[in-house]
């Protein structure tokens, strides 16, 4: 019996270790097939270029409060660097000596820290947030976020705090984030200083998907890089649908792959960092599109005709929607940290985000605990940025920020941060093109996404973030991990039980917290 993942992401990797660990099933049975020619983790990704200098498309947060199925997972890989610990272990203790707490969250035009200990709620925002709230999936449908939170809402501390803290825009699904306060209720008491997010040792490929990449291979998976699947043929039989063949694009070479009755599939639908490009210090990244990439052509292929398969026209047809820009800078010397430290009042990586919150750019950055990368040179530093509003005028460059390169984009925080461009001497700046990366936040109904198993299905999983899982919040690792331990218990018969999702809010403290927090 094999088994086979289309698509090289956290879905993939978590799912086969699902398989070895809890369905007994031999590593040497298990194929990933990647388009990446070496590199697997798809978004948890983090590369060193041919200039030296690093790249991060995004940075996950995590937190010990939540991601019950990634602990899950991470507490039997054993780390990279750290013997004798699992992953979960490092990534706890790592949490336990460096702590987030922001002192310098939102920074306004005049270059103050904002007093975000008051939310900026009027009475009619607290009204419309408990509506939103109360109000059931069904009812809430396709409609974005503005059905249902007036104008005023969007200029709240609350709102530029939330918003950025986990890339929401006034457009997008009003259900992901009437799930999102749900799932992270225990956040809302503390949401100014990130006091609940935890970050892992290094960036996530090295810190887990590394490791969880080498636990994989030693049990013998078969890794199958620069390889695309192009075709999945599926028979229809009294209305049950079976993966019959894989038609692969290997290294330039069609080839097929015959899947028996018995074999299984797990397929990574849709991609948040499809056809993402980088930028240099001196050019903007080019703009690309799923007709460059091809990254959604199989899933539009196979969901035709079949609606259980799901809908990805509603997640793939609004770049303008779904599109945001980052930016990762190396420094190697100390100055812009050192100026940041003095400014924030943070040490790198205890202070999560510092969102500008009167640019027009709407920038945010981030200075991580070093070093971020394990190859990384004593005496260098990464941080990491992003902007959700690339497409307007800079407050301090005269163009948008998609048509900047690395130095121009420098040059706009430093504006921000009334600091001369030589803090950057010697710094490296790559920005990165994200047109998908917010789409499985775009309004949609719940059929639009697949369950991980259709019920009509006999042998072919989703595992992705264009998937249904009820509770549960996109734009996490969670949500993958979660989808593939769904997807290999069901279609393996796994007794064992899938870690529930924590209620905070249904906690009593919880929503006591938070109600003293909404109301100052």
């Amino acid at each position: 019996m094999k088994h086979y993942f289309v698509g090289g992401g956290i879905g993939a990797l978590a799912g086969a270790a699902f398989l070895i660990r809890d369905a007994g099933v031999p590593g040497a049975d298990i194929t990933i097939y990647e388009k990446n020619p070496k590199v697997f983790g798809g978004s948890l990704d983090g590369s060193r270029l041919p200039d030296g200098s690093y790249s991060l498309r995004g940075g996950r947060m995590l937190t010990t409060d939540h991601y019950e199925c990634t602990w899950d997972l991470l507490s039997t890989i054993p780390s990279v660097d750290a013997p004798g610990q699992t992953v979960r272990e490092q990534t706890i203790a790592f949490n336990k000596q460096v702590v987030a707490h922001s002192q310098a969250r939102l920074v306004d035009r005049n270059l103050h820290k904002v007093d975000v200990t008051h939310l900026g709620f009027s009475m009619q925002d607290r009204l419309e947030l408990v509506r939103l709230m109360q109000t059931p999936e069904e009812t809430l449908g396709d409609t974005p976020i503005t059905d249902w939170l007036s104008p005023p809402f969007f200029e709240t501390n609350f709102w530029f705090m939330w918003q950025t803290t986990f890339a929401f825009q006034p457009w997008h699904s009003a259900v992901e984030l009437k799930r999102y306060f749900h799932r992270f209720m225990n956040e809302f008491p503390r949401i100014e200083t990130l006091g609940g997010v935890k970050r892992t040792v290094y960036n996530q490929y090295d810190a887990i998907v590394a490791p969880l990449e080498r636990w994989l291979r030693e049990r013998g998976v078969n890794f199958v890089g620069d390889t695309a699947v192009t075709d999945m043929e599926v028979v229809t039989e009294a209305g049950r649908h079976r993966v019959a063949r894989l038609t692969l694009d290997r290294e330039g070479k069609v080839e097929t792959v015959e899947v028996a009755p018995d074999d299984l599939v797990f397929y990574q639908n849709g991609s948040m960092t499809d056809a993402t490009s980088l930028g240099t210090m001196d050019a903007p990244p080019p703009a690309m599109t799923k007709a460059d990439s091809q990254g959604w052509a199989l899933w539009e292929k196979i969901a035709a005709g079949r609606p259980e398969f799901g809908n990805p026209a509603a997640f793939n047809t609004q770049i303008t929607r779904s599109l945001w820009e980052s930016f990762t800078v190396t420094c190697r010397n100390p100055k812009f940290f050192d100026a940041m430290t003095a400014f924030s009042g943070n040490a790198a990586g205890t202070g999560g985000l510092v969102t500008f919150k009167d640019s027009r750019w709407l920038m945010s950055v981030v200075l991580y605990h070093q070093p971020h990368f394990l190859d990384q040179p004593k005496g260098w530093s990464v941080f990491w940025g992003y902007a959700l509003h690339p497409d307007r005028v800079g407050d301090f460059v005269a163009k948008p920020m998609s048509q900047c390169g690395g130095r121009e984009i420098l040059e706009e925080l430093c504006g921000h941060l009334g600091l001369e461009l030589d803090v950057f001497e010697d710094a490296t700046c790559v920005p990165c093109r994200l047109p998908y990366i917010t789409s499985m936040f775009m309004p949609r109904r719940k059929e639009d996404r697949p369950l991980p198993v259709p019920e009509t299905s006999v042998n072919l999983a989703f595992v992705s973030q264009f998937v249904e899982i009820p509770d549960d919040v996109v734009f996490t690792v969670e949500y993958s991990v979660r989808a593939a331990q769904t997807a290999v218990y069901r279609l393996k018969g796994v007794h064992r039980a899938i870690p529930p999702i924590t209620r905070h809010d249904h906690a009593p403290e919880v929503l006591l917290r938070t109600v003293v927090k909404a109301m100052r």
